[in-house]
């Protein structure tokens, strides 16, 4: 985790306290839950969360000599509880704290996530309204094609992420599963009550079957998840990027006061947020395959898996997190410039309503092969000669003993291609 793109409540998850704290958790809710069974005395469970404690440079040292984390924890554990210690981890096994305690970061990570997601949702909704009726150009390889408007473009990206946050809703149910099943999977020295209690104490649902490790195939699908997510950060980044180049500056990230674009040239304003968006995104996308790898494990469990985990967890979470804050920043400060979308509209003569004088054509009985000629004819004069394209209908014998004068003028009107705005902003806004 890097400082410059992190945010305190997402690194607090991953604290060494944090993770520590969680640990005792389960370990205190496991006794209780033995002691109810009659494994252990009742008064050993109340010991536990009487004088349980830990310090987490003395775990570090105890590390240090036993080369395993989780004795180290117990460990130090003792130290505080007492003789009835012996009765704490009963049954259980490393990865049963592990893997628990992992489900239960990543929930709550996820909650933090899907509350960026939130907010991202109710800007894009504010911003697309506000330009709902600002016609533009839209483009496709790159170069114009129709008109939209740039409402609809923000109305896109917030359906994109709309069906994210569903998507991120489902991953977190799904990765968080709880695992208290001992050696192996078999619960052969500790009931599976435990397994229920130790569950529902965490906030985390029981793990239907698991091996020594909870399966891994919901931790790919949690991290694959992220992936997609910071994907669809990246596309509204790029569209913020190219729309504004000098030669298009339909859009501009904000330039505050006293901000500098470049140490050489004074005049430059530049989409750092958005090309930082784009480079973060790769980061996140990066941590979705070591994820899937990590579901073939050698039988009932090995540990090639730990190392990924204890830093895509962090670093995965942390980075999309920052990443969606700024992405709504970005957006929720995003300079509009109407005037140059209806600049950019008129650079290509009218070409833009093509397909509307082929359509034409084709009704008033020409061919589709000879009206897609005549069109063409036409559109590769205003691309060369920089001419304007409904002159030069009006003035093609073909095209015009096809279509008055009048009818090709209105063929040209721009609130035909956005006539149905409305029905799409209620498709997707719902009112």
């Amino acid at each position: 985790m890097i400082p410059r793109y992190s945010r305190p409540e997402m690194t607090a998850i991953w604290s060494p306290e944090a993770k520590f704290r969680i640990w005792f958790e389960i370990e205190a809710h496991a006794c209780d839950a033995l002691a109810e069974l009659g494994v252990i005395p009742k008064e050993a469970a109340k010991a536990v969360w009487e004088r349980g404690d830990f310090e987490v440079a003395r775990i570090d040292e105890i590390e240090r000599e036993t080369k395993h984390d989780v004795i180290a924890f117990l460990t130090n554990l003792a130290e505080y509880v007492g003789p009835e210690a012996r009765f704490v981890h009963q049954g259980m096994t490393s990865s049963d704290v592990l893997d628990t305690c992992l489900a239960v970061q990543l929930a709550r990570a996820s909650d933090i996530l899907l509350d960026d997601l939130d907010q991202i949702l109710a800007v894009l909704k504010r911003r697309a309204y506000e330009h709902k009726d600002d016609v533009c150009v839209g483009r496709s390889h790159g170069i114009h094609a129709e008109p939209t408007t740039f409402g609809l473009k923000l109305a896109q990206a917030y359906a994109e992420m709309a069906r994210n946050r569903d998507r991120l809703a489902t991953a977190r149910a799904e990765i968080a599963t709880c695992a208290i099943s001992g050696a192996v999977g078999t619960f052969a020295n500790i009931p599976p009550e435990v397994e229920a209690h130790v569950a529902q104490a965490m906030g985390l649902t029981v793990e239907p079957i698991s091996t020594q490790v909870i399966p891994r195939d919901r931790h790919a699908a949690f991290f694959a998840t992220l992936a997609v997510i910071a994907s669809s950060v990246e596309r509204i980044a790029v569209e913020v990027r190219h729309l504004q180049r000098t030669e298009v500056l339909e859009a501009e990230e904000f330039f505050s006061e006293g901000q500098k674009g470049s140490s050489a040239m004074p005049h430059k304003r530049n989409p750092i947020l958005s090309e930082n968006l784009t480079g973060l995104a790769r980061m996140v996308r990066a941590y979705a395959l070591p994820a899937m790898e990590n579901v073939a494990l050698w039988h009932e469990r090995d540990i090639s898996h730990s190392s990924v985990e204890r830093m895509i967890g962090p670093d995965a979470t942390v980075t999309l997190d920052f990443a969606l804050m700024r992405l709504k920043g970005l957006i929720d400060n995003l300079v509009v410039y109407p005037e140059n979308m209806r600049a950019n509209l008129d650079r290509l003569g009218g070409l833009i309503h093509s397909q509307r004088v082929l359509l034409a054509l084709t009704q008033a009985g020409v061919s589709r092969e000879d009206a897609y000629r005549l069109v063409q004819r036409n559109a590769m004069k205003v691309w060369r000669e920089q001419a304007d394209f409904l002159t030069l209908l009006r003035a093609d014998s073909e095209v015009s003993a096809a279509l008055g004068a009048e009818e090709l003028a209105e063929l040209f009107d721009l609130g035909y291609h956005t006539k149905h705005v409305n029905t799409l902003f209620q498709r997707i806004f719902g009112e």
